[in-house]
């Protein structure tokens, strides 16, 4: 096998891995839970991988608190150039949120294998009836009104077109992408004031020869930037995650209207349709960074 043929191969296996491994396991194109432990060298578990002992080794993980500032990781890695100096390579969602802040802690349960787990806003719990009330059509498999979730805009410094999956944040010739993660929670209302999801999604945007998206939420507080992973149920914190990402979580929620979100469900460039799973809060300090 020549030289040329090995690199090429190399690169392709590096796709796959990385396209399934960021989103998780949620019967949604993630990995199952034995091959993510086959990438972290971790045996899988019947609780899926939450006992046992605390990865040691790994970068910091995601996702947090992002009210609590410490950590104790030694491990760093460069911050991710800003947004619009990266290209747009992925858009999906999680039903409830996978991070943690006072706007959205209401505690979900640790859920089965990601879902119905995590946290869920605070204002959910009031509200209105025309609110909840039911679309007449709904593309968005696992999302009902009332419903929390956390919309991730991923973005990759790789020469890449937006599109499926994770693979699509990298290339043959760009396998050690910076990535970063723009994260927005919302409650999913049946109101046409609200959030237009579609105001917020990818339609062929080019900025300064970069892909991106039409805009992002700037009304819901000051991004929490930091350094971490990937995230996904896949991962705990006894099977971590190995890959970089910088997040920038804005810490309070905003509604969306189901009828836009139902909209980009239907038709996306990224053929996302569903909610996918969340990965559980990780607490202990070896495992975060510092917010500085």
């Amino acid at each position: 096998m020549t030289r040329k043929l090995s690199i090429q191969l190399l690169g392709i296996i590096l796709v796959c891995i990385i396209s399934l491994t960021f989103i998780g396991c949620d019967g949604g194109g993630g990995t199952t839970h034995s091959d993510s432990s086959k990438i972290s060298g971790k045996k899988g578990t019947g609780d899926h991988g939450t006992s046992g002992e605390t990865c040691t080794g790994f970068g910091p993980q995601a996702p947090r608190d992002i009210d609590s500032m410490s950590g104790e990781n030694a491990r760093i890695f460069s911050v991710a150039p800003g947004y619009k100096d990266l290209n747009l390579c992925n858009i999906h969602f999680h039903v409830n949120a996978e991070h943690k802040a006072k706007d959205y802690s209401i505690y979900a349960g640790d859920g089965d294998h990601g879902h119905g787990g995590g946290y869920q806003c605070v204002d959910s719990t009031s509200l209105t009836e025309a609110e909840l009330t039911a679309p007449l059509n709904n593309s968005c498999a696992g999302v009902v009104p009332g419903d929390t979730i956390e919309v991730h805009w991923v973005y990759s410094s790789c020469d890449v077109q937006p599109g499926e999956g994770l693979g699509s944040c990298m290339s043959e010739a760009c396998g050690n992408p910076n990535l970063r993660v723009e994260a927005q929670v919302f409650m999913v209302v049946n109101d046409a004031s609200a959030v237009n999801f579609l105001d917020l999604a990818y339609a062929g945007n080019m900025e300064n020869g970069l892909h991106q998206t039409k805009a992002l939420p700037t009304n819901t507080g000051s991004p929490v930037v930091f350094l971490g992973s990937t995230t996904g149920p896949t991962y705990t914190e006894q099977n971590c995650s190995p890959y970089q990402v910088t997040w920038s979580v804005r810490p309070h929620c905003a509604k969306v209207d189901i009828n836009s979100l139902s909209n980009w469900c239907a038709s996306n460039v990224f053929n996302e349709d569903h909610a996918h799973g969340v990965r559980k809060l990780v607490t202990n300090p070896k495992l975060l960074s510092e917010i500085k």
